[in-house]
């Protein structure tokens, strides 16, 4: 019974990647499409929500399936608002889609690269995620993004967590777009089973099922605080490097 179960929940880990990857590749096939139709722009929140709604069938069968479960703590409260950087430490690969699957008109920063990428980029012009390359373009186009709106998903490690430690080192861009921006800072810990798509395992290894995360809520840095941005670059570092202890696995 034992061995029927683990092929079963092989099974179940499998199907949502391959279902994710055709997902998005439909996806951007139609964006593909639509990047050729005039004022384009106003078909991004639409897009958005498209990609919002595949990430949360994607989280939702992970869950029912009892292979991934995400439990989400100190959100009960509170209401979380648009127009803020959401900064996040970054244990695993999934951990962009969870964020995106939950925040409020959310967007990430996609390097140029990437929006080139036929099988990525489509969905990403359309949603109208930050780019600009590298450096003082990245920030200007994200906290412009931010301006009219848009809540922006940041990890500022730029990498997933090196095995063996809680947090990199933390750069400071997110600070100079809330500051460009003139909006507050949400700080979300996250903090996954072990082997759960970490930094250094492929995504196609099967993971000790089943797997989970916790995403916990965390302080509110205001627009109007009076940290520089190197300032608040080390107090949201030392923040996350606190509250992103090990936890007991999850039953």
């Amino acid at each position: 019974m034992g061995r029927v179960r683990y092929c079963l929940l092989a099974v179940a880990y499998y199907l949502p990647w391959l279902w994710f990857g055709f997902g998005g590749l439909v996806l951007n096939l139609v964006c593909a499409v639509l990047l050729l139709v005039p004022n384009r722009r106003r078909l991004g929140r639409g897009t958005r929500l498209a990609i919002r709604r595949l990430f949360i069938f994607w989280r939702q069968w992970c869950h029912a399936t009892h292979i991934f479960r995400v439990t989400w703590r100190g959100f009960e409260n509170e209401t979380l608002s648009s127009g803020t950087v959401y900064v996040a430490n970054h244990p695993s690969l999934v951990d962009a889609q969870v964020l995106l699957s939950a925040l409020p008109d959310a967007i990430c920063i996609f390097k140029p690269a990437l929006l080139r990428n036929p099988a990525i980029g489509p969905a990403a012009l359309m949603a109208g995620y930050a780019s600009g390359g590298d450096g003082f373009g990245a920030i200007r186009d994200a906290a412009e993004k931010v301006v009219e709106g848009r809540s922006l998903v940041i990890f500022p490690e730029g990498t997933r967590t090196a095995p063996g430690q809680r947090l990199g080192p933390l750069k400071p861009g997110f600070a100079l777009v809330a500051s460009r921006a003139r909006a507050p800072i949400r700080l979300l810990t996250i903090q996954v089973s072990r082997n759960l798509t970490t930094r250094g395992r492929p995504w196609w290894k099967l993971p000790e099922l089943p797997t989970w995360m916790i995403v916990t809520l965390g302080e509110l840095i205001p627009a109007d605080t009076p940290m520089s941005c190197a300032e608040v670059t080390a107090y949201v570092e030392k923040q996350l490097l606190e509250s992103a202890q090990p936890v007991a696995p999850l039953v």
